[in-house]
């Protein structure tokens, strides 16, 4: 399977979860855990390398409290998220498409333990069938009948896990598609007021054709200037 965190993601969300609220390491693997739903949460070697060198880096900061390292974000840390919330409003669906994806491994493996359950039954039915001809009683018969309530009842729960695991993935991936849309909505929204101030500002003062050009040439720039951080790619030093 894929990597969950593409590269450079998970230093992005382990400075989102820190400008959320200072958190020790092992908080931050529970909350992670928690974001998948349970499906996945990193091991202590794939988060504490990266929290130092966040740290190493003057993005995060941590404090000692009862023993343990409890890290926060720093000014440069903030900075850095706010210049990467359009890949960040990316990395939320992406997060939604890896629940969906582990989810999704979990039905084929209960598909193939719902298999490999049917065929074990089939041979412990034969087998059954076989003691009994060859005089060996009722015994073998009511071993069978056990065996095959015992796996009836492993395979409705497992059944019902996938179900579960199926269910959240799905709620997951549209509380990812409501963040994206969220962004943009609220990107449409600043857009709107820069327009309205402007407008305001020309009607106030007017504008002549040297201003005009200078504005034309700023509107240039900052438009050039947001199309690249929309479509940043994934570029960054995880």
């Amino acid at each position: 399977m894929a990597p969950v965190f593409a590269h450079g993601r998970l230093r992005l969300y382990l400075l989102k979860l820190l400008d959320e609220a200072p958190r020790h390491g092992y908080e931050i693997i529970r909350q992670l855990e928690e974001r998948f739903q349970g499906l996945y949460a990193p091991s202590a070697g794939t988060v504490y390398p990266r929290l130092a060198k966040l740290e190493a880096e003057g993005l995060v900061t941590h404090a000692t409290e009862g023993g343990r390292k409890v890290y926060s974000i720093t000014d440069a840390g903030r900075a850095e998220l706010a210049d990467r919330q359009g890949e960040l409003a990316e990395l939320e669906l992406e997060i939604g498409e890896s629940v969906a994806a582990l989810a999704a491994d979990i039905r084929e493996d209960v598909r193939g333990a719902a298999g490999d359950l049917r065929r074990e039954m089939r041979e412990a039915a034969l087998r059954a069938r076989a003691g009994n001809g060859a005089g060996g009683g009722p015994g073998g018969a009511e071993a069978f009948t056990d065996y095959f309530a015992g796996a009836r009842e492993e395979l409705r729960r497992a059944k019902e896990e996938w179900k579960e695991q199926a269910r959240r993935a799905k709620e997951e991936s549209r509380r990812a598609r409501q963040s994206w849309k969220d962004a943009g909505r609220e990107l449409e929204r600043l857009l709107d007021r820069f327009r309205d101030e402007v407008r305001d500002t020309a009607r106030d003062h007017g504008v002549t054709a040297d201003q005009l050009a200078e504005v034309r040439a700023h509107l240039t720039e900052a438009a050039a200037g947001i199309g690249a951080v929309l479509s940043r790619g994934r570029g960054r030093k995880e």
